[in-house]
Parts: structure tokens; sequence; C-alpha cells
């Protein structure tokens, strides 16, 4: 099962969903971008326009064995208040996998989910983290949750959910595909 829900609302940073989804489906993942807005369209934190798969509402989340909540603004803050992504975080932290990056690991720590745990963010949302243990990397892996920086760290944070899914031969490959070079920087 490597199922994959991404889920969208206006003022998603659009690069963060977006390289995500690309590379999961490079891997051949199925992914499900999912919006919690009430309808497919969703309008990025820049003023982009895309299209969602589906309304959350819709999306068999049994089946899937990763959620990923990106950031952007003011997108995390419409996710926080979603009751069905705070229900479905809650049920993913308990025995799947489990990303946020950039704001959206405050989401995480709204939830008591980070306490403990090492985790990252962007730097301007250290202060939401709660009793998280604040790592600073580009991609923070504590058990089935994963966190990533912010849209600078979107590819190793990708490659990382794919490791997690038990894919590092294809991260290795997508990687080479793209022509990224990793981060010689310690923690990156």
């Amino acid at each position: 099962m490597k199922r994959t829900v991404v889920v969208l609302a206006d003022g998603v940073e659009e690069c963060e969903a977006l390289l995500v989804v690309d590379i999961l489906r490079r891997a051949k993942i199925d992914v499900v971008t999912a919006s919690v807005t009430g309808r497919l369209d969703i309008l990025s934190s820049h003023g982009d326009r895309f299209r969602a798969d589906a309304l959350a509402e819709d999306v068999d989340f049994d089946g899937a064995a990763l959620l990923v909540l990106p950031g952007g603004l003011p997108g995390t803050t419409h996710l926080a208040e979603s009751a069905l992504v705070r229900e479905q975080c809650l049920a993913f932290a308990e025995n799947r996998l489990l990303a946020a990056i950039c704001a959206a690991p405050s989401v995480l720590a709204g939830l008591g989910l980070l306490d403990g745990k090492p985790a990252t963010c962007h730097p301007a949302f250290e202060g939401k983290m709660g009793k998280a243990i604040l790592s600073g990397a580009n991609v923070s892996v504590a058990g089935n949750i994963i966190t990533g920086r912010g849209l600078g760290a979107a590819i190793p944070f990708a490659f990382a959910l794919l490791r997690a899914l038990g894919l590092a031969q294809a991260a290795a490959d997508i990687a080479g595909a793209i022509g990224f070079v990793p981060s010689a920087r310690p923690g990156e």
C-alpha cells in the first residue's frame, strides 16, 4: 500500500505541494491531491490556480500509506482549521506515514504529535512548534513522522518520503534523472 494523499487548501505553497506530487508520481506512487476547500479549484499563496484531483471528503484515507501537508499561508491556517485534516493527522500518526513541510508542521505540533520528537519547519514558525525538538535540518524523520523546513527542502523532503515508503532506489534513480545533487552540509 503506497497510496499517498496530499491535502490542499487555498493559500498553499504551490511548489511544496507540486514538487512532492511530481516526485512521488515519478516513482509510480498513486498520489491523490485532495482539496479541503469544498471545491476542486485551488488558489495558491502566490496567485497560481490549479485543480485538485478530488474533494477531501470524497477520498478514501483508510487506503493510503502517507498523508502530506504542504505549507504556505494562509494554506496552513486553513489546514489547521479543517476538522477532517486534524482527524486524519491523528489517525495517520498512529501507524502510517505522516508528513508536513514549511509552516504545516505547526499543524502537527498543535495536535501534540511532535511533542518530544525531532522536527523542522520554516524558521518563522519555530515558535509554533510546541514541545517539538527543533532540529534545524532541511528534513527530520521521527519514526513515522517526517517534517521539512520549507520550499528549499521540498526535493529532499520528497526523497525522504520515498525512502520512508521503502523506495530508496527509486529516490536515487529520480535524483539522478532530475540532476539533483544533495547538499554536502550536515543535516541536509
